[in-house]
């Protein structure tokens, strides 16, 4: 098992795969805290508040054990009521709930379609479930169509699955039209909302808010350790899905649960981003200026439209070259690199946040329009020798 563990990490340096864990330095551009509220005093106080206000800092078991308590019972009711549903259930983290909601809803004889650039939590827990899976190309309406209907009164139930902001490619599913589709052939949706929750919609509430759909999706998925900056993520839904969770997501069931203080700064989290529309505003400012200065300078960034914006680069060696430069320049980027992306789609993926100005945004496009430069120099002078 050694040898076989040596030669596959060799493998992976020699394909410019190999990963190592590092302390992000400089403008961070890998971050998911959109509105920078992991550095904002408010939450800060409101974290020390509930760790004083709750008489112990362990859960001590799963939910259905020892682990419940009221400002878990809280936190879920005021959750359902921010995502506008009936209800939600409380998740470790959004890996977890997307295993859970998926492993236990769908089972075999059941057809899952699911979106081919959906987040791993997703595929994996479409995998555990046992159901036949349609993989349909990112966001085409046509091809799904067909496949809705050439499936269409085959016993099992359907269900789509889809990210509403994708989280390399900072796109945006079509969730008008995918409901439309799922309602003409009695399938179901399911909505990972992970890279909208805080950023997009009335009030930061997400994509499924904004298409006016929070009720027609069967489920919503909210994570908080992103723009909440907090932890966990909850399921959203009616209360006979949150009820089914309970009783059956294994994620959920064997799991220990969250320690309870953690529900305070959660709170903390939601009222903050509910006023925070200015962030929101200076966020998709910043997004619109970097897209539109570096397709100026011939730059792919995808089909974009959000605070996320993939620098696409194709090669490894391309895209490990420029995230070195930019981070000697001053920025912590990330050359993100297949399996994470598609083969040939290596790129830097730029996260942006609240936090950086117009200005930081201006110098990232220069520094990234002059490493990909260099990188064209460096490989014709390699040819040419």
């Amino acid at each position: 098992m050694r040898e076989r563990i040596a030669h596959e990490l060799d493998v992976l340096a020699r394909q410019s795969q190999f990963r190592a864990l590092e302390i992000p330095k400089g403008i961070n551009l890998c971050s998911n805290d959109y509105l920078g509220l992991a550095s904002d005093p408010r939450l800060h106080q409101a974290l020390l508040e509930s760790i004083n206000r709750v008489h112990q800092v362990g859960s001590t078991g799963s939910r259905l054990l020892s682990g419940n308590s009221s400002e878990w019972e809280t936190i879920e009711r005021e959750f359902a009521e921010f995502a506008g549903t009936d209800a939600a259930l409380c998740f470790g983290s959004g890996y977890a709930a997307n295993i859970g909601l998926l492993s236990s809803l769908l089972k075999p004889g059941d057809i899952v379609f699911s979106d081919a650039l959906n987040h791993a939590s997703l595929i994996d827990g479409i995998r555990l479930s046992g159901a036949e899976k349609v993989i349909y190309p990112h966001r085409d309406l046509r091809f799904l169509e067909t496949a809705l209907r050439a499936r269409s009164g085959r016993p099992g139930a359907s269900v789509i699955v889809t990210e509403s902001v994708f989280s390399m490619e900072g796109d945006v599913a079509p969730i008008r039209d995918l409901l439309a589709l799922a309602k003409a052939n009695n399938a179901a949706l399911v909505v990972d909302e992970a890279h909208a929750t805080g950023v997009c919609g009335p009030h930061g509430r997400g994509i499924a808010a904004e298409e006016g759909a929070e009720r027609e999706v069967l489920a919503t998925v909210h994570t908080c350790g992103k723009a909440l900056a907090s932890a966990g993520a909850f399921v959203c839904g009616d209360v006979a899905l949150r009820d089914y969770l309970v009783n059956r997501a294994r994620t959920f069931l064997f799991s220990t649960a969250l320690p309870p203080y953690l529900a305070g700064q959660i709170r903390a989290a939601l009222e903050i981003v509910r006023g925070a529309d200015t962030e929101r505003s200076h966020l998709r400012e910043l997004a619109s200026n970097l897209r539109t200065k570096l397709k100026e300078e011939g730059i792919d960034c995808g089909t974009s439209s959000t605070h996320i914006i993939p620098v696409l680069l194709g090669s490894n060696e391309r895209a490990l070259h420029v995230a070195g430069e930019l981070q000697r320049g001053g920025f912590a980027a990330k050359a993100i690199r297949p399996p994470t992306v598609p083969r040939g789609t290596a790129r830097i993926r730029v996260s942006l946040t609240s936090k950086i100005s117009i200005e930081q945004v201006c110098q990232l496009a220069r520094a990234i329009s002059a490493a990909c430069q260099t990188f064209q120099t460096a490989s014709a002078g390699a040819v040419h020798v």
